[in-house]
């Protein structure tokens, strides 16, 4: 599935709404990354030039692969053809944006959500005034402009129109719609926070299923709810569910819930609204890991939130998280023996666990001397208890052999 830049089209509709001229360039969508920057730029000469930075690297141990440099190439090819001011956003850079700034050669970055920061930053170029107070906004050489602001009526932003969101249309075409920002659980290794606060906001169920109903009518049939908790709060996704099924698009979707607060009622709401399958990182088979993990739920919830969702006839993909803080041999087993009883349809395992800067992860990381003085994080690091990476993966492996729908990081 290809990912689709629904951030960056977020922005765009919000400068677009202030009276604003804008494009938007898809860079996973053109066979020549240089040729499409340039023909773009050179014909259409754009004043401000926004760069979106989704990912920081591919989360994964085993390949570490950063996006920092193929981002920054982005930057150096926009500054050959244009004099127009770089603006870094995106989820990526909003966990690092200070030192991610300095290491490209963007003029400027928004922290956080950026429909409101960026409006205000084009209004102030607009009118020649000076950039201070705007919100999230960190200047190269100059530091944060204005305190990071998190909006709380999402109403107040336009969803994407259609030519801001380019969609491949037909067979596995997926739209990706964000109910709902900001996470309170606070895992000890997560970085959403730094990205969208820790209080919950909502759009309002209505204007997302009007939203959703128009790509149906274009042909869409997929979509993708990627809150990080479509099922919190559980009044909200239940609303949301009835307006769903009331729209009758014909959509099918996918989300990602919290093994907790899952119940009956609602596993039979979002069936009927058309959830056809559910991820559901419950991360450890552990109750020890998950407590290590600030968790709000127990291996009694998993299960129990496995049951009422095959019951509803919803599929069940899990996650596992191996390698953090306090494991050992028994709860690498224990979390492999948990995770067969409960017959997921799909597993993704990880092994090792990204290290966030300001998480409780990074701090105890430091602690242990696993992350040198002065290292910013920015370039990947992973926690994993020393000595035991080899083992997990082979014991890991073992355990995948034979099973399809079982995908593992290497």
């Amino acid at each position: 599935m290809r990912t689709v830049p629904l951030g960056l089209a977020c922005v765009a509709a919000t400068a677009r709404q202030a009276g604003h001229e804008v494009r938007v360039l898809d860079l996973l969508d053109v066979a020549d990354v240089s040729e499409g920057i340039s023909g773009l730029i050179r014909n259409w000469r754009p004043e401000v030039v926004g760069v979106s930075l989704r990912n920081i690297d591919d989360q994964s141990m085993a390949s570490s692969r950063s996006f920092v440099d193929e981002c920054n190439d982005v930057i150096e090819q926009v500054k050959r053809v244009s004099d127009a001011p770089v603006v870094l956003g995106g989820a990526g850079y909003s966990i690092f944006p200070e030192v991610a700034l300095e290491r490209s050669r963007a003029d400027m970055g928004i922290w956080g959500e950026g429909e409101e920061g960026f409006r205000l930053l084009l209004e102030r170029i607009e009118a020649r005034q000076p950039l201070t107070g705007v919100p999230g906004l960190f200047v190269r050489g100059r530091g944060l402009q204005g305190a990071r602001t998190f909006v709380k009526d999402l109403d107040r932003f336009p969803l994407p129109d259609h030519d801001l969101l380019d969609l491949p249309y037909g067979l596995g075409a997926v739209l990706p719609v964000q109910t709902r920002r900001g996470c309170p659980l606070a895992c000890s290794y997560c970085s959403t926070e730094m990205i969208e606060g820790r209080i919950i906001r909502k759009k309002s169920p209505k204007k997302v299923v009007e939203w959703i109903t128009g790509w149906a009518e274009r042909g869409i049939r997929e979509v993708h709810f990627v809150d990080n908790t479509f099922n919190l709060p559980v009044s909200y996704a239940r609303n949301l569910c009835r307006e769903l099924a009331a729209a009758s698009s014909g959509v099918v979707w996918r989300c990602i819930v919290y093994p907790f607060h899952v119940d009956e009622n609602l596993a039979r709401l979002m069936a009927d609204a058309g959830c056809v399958e559910v991820s559901f990182g419950f991360e450890s088979g552990c109750d020890r890991m998950l407590k290590a993990m600030n968790k709000r739920f127990d291996l009694d919830d998993v299960r129990r939130t496995r049951r009422t969702l095959r019951r509803a006839g919803i599929k069940c993909m899990g996650f596992l998280l191996l390698g953090g803080p306090g494991e050992t041999r028994d709860s690498v087993k224990e979390s492999l023996s948990f995770t067969e009883s409960l017959e997921l349809d799909s597993l993704k395992v990880s092994v090792g666990v990204r290290i966030y800067p300001d998480t409780p992860l990074a701090n105890q990381a430091r602690r242990e001397g696993l992350v040198p003085a002065g290292d910013d994080l920015l370039y990947p690091r992973y926690y994993m208890v020393p000595g035991l990476a080899e083992w997990t993966r082979q014991t890991v492996a073992e355990y995948a052999r034979g099973r399809n729908n079982w995908i593992v990081d290497k």
